[in-house]
């Protein structure tokens, strides 16, 4: 007992000790030193918060040194709050930093756009004063927008939701008013929630546009509704999630997905850039007979942390179209529908988790649970699917898959393309489907050829001089690559015509 006794006063004295402050400081001197001598907080959106960094502050001397005043020189007023070791405000007295050791400053800004005359919008950490005074600077450019965002009650603080098919949902969002309906070039959009295209409605983006989705948000093209992405080579429409910083630029699942539902019609993407969100597109029933719920064209689709486009008995027709890393799929069309791509790309390299779907799916059904409890599939036509000079790679050993189930057609052509298919462990030695010498469904198609990707980890899915794809190309109309170079003579397999590298 006397032993716990003993063994619990030296712990005590060691607590109490540590917690202490005796050691004695003399003042800064202005030798200070910083890990860096401005600290940019890149670029954020009006009345955004931005991203917290880090400034380091270093005592090199061999005493501890206390520092009298630590402050930003627009003081109080300043749109720059600070954290400094530990300690949040905008002025600070007395900072101690012990021999040779040193302390954090960190930084974080919101801006109103309007209430400041330069859109760079700066600052200063101010430390010390007079002779002795040393400064860091702090710069942040704002950005203008145009924000979309559902209503609040201002009794019980909710969020408006969504109603659908005449049904409340618990998505946050709202209808677009018909003043909103055109997206021009003029600033970015920023949306909170969903917003939603209403029956009979036109959202007609001009080119150049910039829509930018915040956390849990995403467009919706309501049955009878519409989309018409108007981007051009030169001036592309791009889709992204809202933090503008760069560490964000290449961040999956950012915002939720542009859902075309069903019973939406003459859907468009043209020149389109779509990135960073959880589902890309996600385009849902057959609609009205050969005419295409999407027609997708000159569009990239990179890094969404599900599907690239998820197609469910959708009816798709594509061209020139790039789709990078999923978390899934690159492009899967489910339960059926109907699905037409002509030199696309199909390339999927993520390594953020376990993959265990190829880059291009294509099933004719659906799984759900019945009342009493067992699982059933229930089948649904596959009208097409037809994938004529596209490149359909990745980093799993089998990149395309056609899965059937028996009760619907199922109807395939694949022609003059570059497939990544090793079925090592003979996983898919019974489906029939996959029977690439099966000419009634394969023409021409090279499997596990090397497409030689420009940077292929940098979802850069140009080819290069050593591509299989140069020159293997059926010819078609479609005699412009991506980047508007001709291919009307010996055209390549995929989005791009091939370039040699200096």
């Amino acid at each position: 007992m006397k032993y716990i006794q003993t063994v619990l006063i030296l712990v005590a004295i060691i607590a109490v000790s540590s917690c202490r402050k005796d050691f004695s400081t003399i003042a800064s001197s202005g030798k200070l030193e910083f890990s860096k001598d401005t600290v940019f907080l890149d670029t954020i959106f009006s009345n955004i918060g931005s991203s917290t960094y880090n400034l380091k502050v270093y005592n090199r001397s061999d005493d501890a040194i206390s520092i009298p005043q630590i402050r930003l020189e627009n003081g109080i007023t300043s749109n720059y709050r600070l954290n400094v070791d530990g300690i949040p405000g905008k002025i600070f007295q007395d900072i101690e930093i012990l021999a040779n050791d040193s302390i954090f400053v960190f930084v974080e800004t919101t801006i109103d756009f309007s209430a400041v005359p330069d859109p760079l919008y700066t600052d200063k950490i101010l430390f010390d004063s007079g002779d002795n005074q040393q400064d860091v600077d702090l710069v942040t450019l704002v950005q203008d927008a145009t924000f979309i965002f559902p209503e609040r009650d201002p009794i019980t603080m909710e969020i408006d939701q969504l109603t659908l098919d005449g049904q409340a949902t618990t998505i946050q969002g709202r209808y677009l008013e018909d003043s909103e309906l055109t997206f021009t070039n003029e600033k970015p959009y920023v949306i909170y929630g969903y917003a939603a295209v209403p029956a009979n409605k036109t959202l007609t983006i001009e080119a150049g546009a910039r829509i930018h989705f915040h956390d849990n948000s995403g467009l919706i093209i309501d049955d009878e509704g519409t989309l018409k992405v108007n981007g051009t080579l030169s001036d592309k429409v791009t889709f992204e999630g809202d933090r503008l910083e760069p560490f964000f630029d290449n961040v999956p699942g950012q915002w939720g997905t542009i859902w075309m539902r069903a019973g939406s019609k003459d859907n468009e993407l043209n020149h389109t850039v779509i990135k960073n969100g959880i589902i890309g597109v996600l385009v849902d029933s057959l609609g009205t007979a050969g005419v295409p719920t999407l027609k997708i064209d000159n569009t990239e689709i990179y890094n969404n942390s599900s599907f690239g486009i998820l197609g469910r008995e959708a009816q798709i027709e594509g061209s020139n179209v790039v789709i990078g890393d999923a978390g899934q799929a690159s492009l899967a069309g489910t339960v059926g529908g109907s699905y037409n791509f002509t030199h696309s790309t199909f390339a999927n390299y993520w390594n953020n988790s376990l993959r265990t779907l190829p880059a291009v799916l294509i099933n004719n059904f659906f799984v759900f649970e019945n009342d009493q409890g067992q699982e059933v599939a229930e089948t649904r036509d596959l009208i097409a699917a037809n994938f004529t000079n596209c490149i359909i790679d990745g980093s799993n050993n089998v990149e395309f898959v056609l899965d059937k189930l028996d009760g619907g057609l199922f109807n395939y052509f694949i022609e003059n393309n570059l497939i990544k298919f090793d079925d090592f462990n003979n996983s898919f030695v019974n489906n029939n489907e996959l029977n690439f010498n099966d000419t009634t469904h394969y023409l021409n198609n090279i499997i596990n050829g090397n497409p030689d990707f420009i940077g292929r980890f940098d979802e850069d899915f140009r080819i290069g001089g050593d591509s299989d794809a140069i020159n293997k190309a059926k010819a078609t109309s479609i005699s412009i690559d991506l980047l508007g170079m001709d291919r009307t003579t010996a055209p390549d397999i995929g989005a791009y015509q091939h370039i040699i590298s200096e």
